[in-house]
């Protein structure tokens, strides 16, 4: 003799739930053929450990998938109809099935479905406006960034190309000449550097703020107030090497942030931009160190800069005590922006290996 479950229906606009109380369900069949729902497994039921069969012929038409889900304690059956709507009953013949119940833990009258139609409606709209609103920001900011990237990169490539033809062309003398040919654009270039520091402090780019706070307020110290405030530093050949080794590197950074924007990859320029740092950054804090110690006796001589102090005391303090101070905080940024820029290159070619295997 066939045994039935129980089963238990609810239903929406859309589809209809059917729950099947069997426990440990194994062994499942189940189809729709000719509008019909067969249902076959083994597990235990309300008779115990048995095969539990049964048959539910539908009021409308339904689409022959069917979806199911055991669980240790019941079976969850979901029937999709042909046509939206709300059905009376659930099966063609009027009288109900003495096996099947309605499912009160998901039943809803029409207006309560209707309502919940609209509910999903409504949060289906919010999602896609907040989407919207995401994307536009998204494509502002993308924009933005790769401006700026591009700006920068344009600005330091027109350095690093000018000075490569003016060594080759004049050789040695070239190098007395940087800051009057190349300065300008040097300036612009570190000014809109700033903005890195507000992209990061803002959380516009995922960037450490301390270490690229400690690089563009550097940069700008050497370039303002070392080179740009004592005319005696201008035909320094030292310039010549800061300027250089500053734009090498960012001709391999910018390019890598552009790319970046769309979420492209150059495999080369990526290996670049995270490998020609480790000889180059510390080369050119050497060179800017030897820029700031090349200006102390300058300072001293000219007193620009110095702190004055009261009369009574008659003298005053020279710059060159916190140039003194800036060379060991200056090695001390190295060692941080170092150890930062290493990590970033050991996590992301760690993550590289990761994914190829």
């Amino acid at each position: 003799m066939t045994l039935t479950p129980l089963v238990y229906w609810a239903q929406r606009h859309e589809e209809m739930y059917l729950r099947v109380e069997l426990t440990d369900a194994q062994n499942i069949d189940v189809h729709i053929h000719e509008n019909v729902l067969h249902f076959r497994a083994q597990g235990h039921g309300a008779k115990g450990q048995n095969e539990y069969e049964f048959r539910l012929e539908f009021l409308q038409p339904v689409k022959t998938e069917v979806e199911h889900k055991s669980t240790q304690r019941q079976v969850n059956l979901t029937v999709r109809k042909e046509q939206h709507g709300w059905w009376e009953r659930l099966t063609k013949q009027e009288r109900k099935p003495v096996f099947l119940a309605p499912d009160f833990d998901r039943w809803l009258d029409e207006s309560d479905a209707e309502m919940e139609i609209r509910q999903k409606e409504e949060r289906r709209n919010r999602l896609k406006a907040v989407r919207q609103e995401e994307d536009e920001s998204f494509s502002l900011k993308t924009g933005f960034l790769f401006i700026y990237n591009l700006v920068q990169f344009l600005g330091f490539s027109w350095i690093f190309v000018n000075m490569t033809v003016r060594l080759i062309m004049f050789g040695q003398d070239s190098l007395y000449d940087t800051f009057h040919t190349m300065s300008e654009v040097m300036f612009f270039c570190q000014i809109l550097a700033s903005v890195e520091v507000l992209n990061a402090a803002f959380g516009v780019v995922k960037a450490g703020v301390v270490p690229t706070l400690i690089q563009v307020v550097g940069r700008n110290f050497i370039l303002f107030i070392i080179f740009g405030s004592l005319e005696e530093m201008h035909n320094k050949p030292v310039v010549f090497f800061v300027f250089y080794l500053w734009s090498t590197i960012e001709i391999f950074r910018y390019p890598f942030y552009m790319l970046g924007c769309f979420n492209t990859e150059w495999k080369t320029l990526t290996w670049l931009r995270y490998t020609v740092w480790i000889p180059l950054y510390p080369l050119g804090v050497l060179a800017e160190a030897v820029g700031v110690i090349q200006s102390i006796p300058i300072f001293d001589e000219t007193k620009l800069f110095s702190i004055p102090l009261p009369r009574a005391i008659g003298t005053s303090v020279s710059f060159s005590y916190i140039l003194h101070v800036y060379l060991i905080l200056m090695f001390l940024g190295l060692f941080i922006n170092f150890r930062h820029l290493y990590k970033q290159r050991k996590r992301r070619f760690r993550t590289k290996k990761r994914k190829a295997h």
